[in-house]
């Protein structure tokens, strides 16, 4: 005997017909949007380095599971992260490093080098973060300078990285050059 279809279901069923396969690929660009990595479950790095702005705990799962085995985290000791972030990143198999940048004075070629010299310490992939990624990118363009990209390139790296509010400063750093060999 044949039950009847409830409206309810011919509805799933023609949706679902003519519904879209989401999109599956892991996201892939420098400056990551954290709740489009958690919602997919993927992440995959740019040069070994994703940039993001603070991760909570789901965040955090979903770039142990992509492989990231170090965590480089930018944000002062005394700011929220709202966990135990050393702990937890260390739970999940990944290094933790503490790089606090905590004002304008370490947006720095000096700086710079240092989170270079860190990227080339830890295996990758890296994920460098602090709250919004602002930090992150201004870092990543004077590490580009120092790398050899001219001014734009930096600065639109830096962009690709996160840096918003830090780009008149980061401008500046560029237009001294000099420090670039301190």
């Amino acid at each position: 005997m044949l039950r009847p279809i409830s409206a309810m279901t011919i509805l799933a069923l023609t949706l679902g017909a003519v519904a879209e396969e989401p999109d599956l690929a892991p996201v892939t660009s420098l400056k990551v949007d954290l709740e489009q990595v958690v919602r997919l479950g993927t992440v995959s790095p740019v040069d070994g380095i994703t940039a993001a702005g603070q991760p909570d705990k789901a965040g955090f799962e979903v770039f142990a599971a992509a492989g990231y085995t170090t965590v480089i985290d930018m944000r002062a000791e005394d700011e929220d992260r709202g966990l135990e972030e050393a702990a937890f990143v260390e739970d999940l198999g990944m290094h933790y490093v503490a790089f606090p940048i905590a004002s304008e004075d370490d947006v720095s070629f000096d700086s710079a080098r240092k989170l270079d010299e860190l990227l080339q310490r830890y295996p990758g992939p890296v994920l460098v973060h602090c709250a919004s990624s602002n930090r992150v990118g201004a870092l990543l363009a004077l590490r580009a300078s120092l790398h050899g990209a001219d001014d734009a390139e930096a600065l639109a790296l830096g962009r690709e990285g996160g840096m918003t509010r830090l780009e008149g400063l980061v401008r500046k750093r560029l237009a001294e050059g000099d420090n670039k060999q301190n």
